[in-house]
């Protein structure tokens, strides 16, 4: 029979490896993570909005130029379809209205207020892009991340559920052509971006500053990006 003090001594020391090697292994993660360009960060968060199903988006300013016409806001689910259903606000000659949305196969549908049921609708003529396409590779958001310049690492703070997350901020430049692909209505040479990162490579906020209305003044449109994996069957109305 084995001595109590042997065990003792044996569940010890196997305690202290345990520790050891988690305390290796988390020296290795915060190795690696420092290895990690801040281009490397926005490229792979890039990849997780890319593949998601779908996520919970919201683009909101709340400083449009006086006399524009254009959106304040656009609240919805976007999905790989691609879809999106939700709802925009539009001010037209000086007035906000809040549409309800459904953009899918190629066609963007929208209550218009005081017409019964959904008309199709080209969402241009209000300064604003297809909905659905804002989480498509090629003229979404993500697709902004690769070519922003001048790429830094900012301040990193604790959020999310219970403030169990990490998120960090890189700030950097977006070259005018690129954000037009995504905002066709902008028309500046170049605009400022703030992006929100989390611990786990998801863009959770991009807050978007420039000229996005022709002879207009700089505004900020502020996109977050929220319940990554969403599913939903989006269809024509």
């Amino acid at each position: 029979m084995r001595h109590p003090l042997r065990r003792s001594l044996a569940a010890l020391i196997a305690v202290l490896v345990a520790l050891l090697m988690v305390s290796c292994g988390g020296d290795d993660k915060k190795a690696a993570a420092a290895d990690t360009t801040p281009e490397e960060i926005l490229g792979a968060a890039r990849s997780t909005l890319d593949e998601t199903s779908g996520v919970r988006l919201s683009l909101t300013t709340d400083n449009l130029p006086e006399g524009i016409t254009g959106i304040t806001s656009a609240v919805g689910t976007a999905t790989r379809a691609p879809a999106f259903a939700g709802a925009i606000k539009v001010v037209l000659s000086g007035t906000e209205f809040e549409v309800p949305v459904i953009a899918v196969d190629g066609k963007v549908y929208a209550q218009i207020p005081l017409t019964p049921g959904y008309s199709d609708v080209d969402p241009s003529e209000y300064g604003a892009p297809d909905p659905a396409a804002l989480i498509t590779p090629d003229r979404g958001f993500s697709s902004l991340l690769p070519v922003t310049t001048d790429v830094k690492k900012g301040e990193s703070v604790r959020g999310g559920d219970n403030n169990s997350e990490i998120l960090t901020t890189y700030t950097g430049t977006i070259p005018g052509a690129a954000m037009k692909k995504v905002i066709p209505s902008s028309s500046g040479g170049s605009f400022d971006a703030s992006y929100l990162i989390s611990d786990d490579g998801e863009l959770r906020e991009a807050e978007l500053t420039g000229v996005f209305y022709p002879d207009s003044d700089e505004m900020t449109y502020t996109v977050t990006f929220d319940d990554y994996g969403t599913e939903k069957a989006i269809t024509a109305p």
